[in-house]
């Protein structure tokens, strides 16, 4: 997957996000979650398109492992809203699958980086 791919699909993500969040139930656990979930999915995004301006290495991990965290971040969120029935379906289950694989991706970004910084260093 390209660069330009990854960051159309963690965009899609956030937009898809959002979209789900728009019928959240109108009351506190709904504002709140979608809150909650609409940030972490968007700085998924955000982040994400912030590596390609990394000034080194160093900085190049610093940015993907906060694009990590706010991936698993968003998957947490999603989980909690399957699990407290905010909004249920194909639809959340989708974008938990999403979430847990843009996780994976990043996860494994972070640490080819890592080896290969490594490998500069000695």
């Amino acid at each position: 997957m390209t660069r330009k791919e990854l960051q159309q699909r963690t965009k899609k993500f956030h937009v898809d996000v959002i979209k789900l969040s728009s019928d959240f139930p109108r009351n506190a656990a709904g504002f709140e979650t979608a809150k909650q979930l609409i940030r972490s999915a968007g700085s998924v995004g955000a982040n994400y398109r912030a590596t390609a301006r990394a000034k080194s290495n160093s900085d190049f991990i610093y940015k993907i492992e906060i694009v990590l965290e706010e991936a698993d971040e968003s998957h947490y969120w999603l989980e909690v809203v399957k699990d407290a029935e905010i909004k249920v379906g194909d639809e959340v289950d989708r974008l938990i699958d999403e979430a847990n694989q843009l996780t994976a991706i990043f996860a494994a970004t972070d640490k080819t980086s890592k080896t290969n910084k490594n490998k500069k260093n000695v």
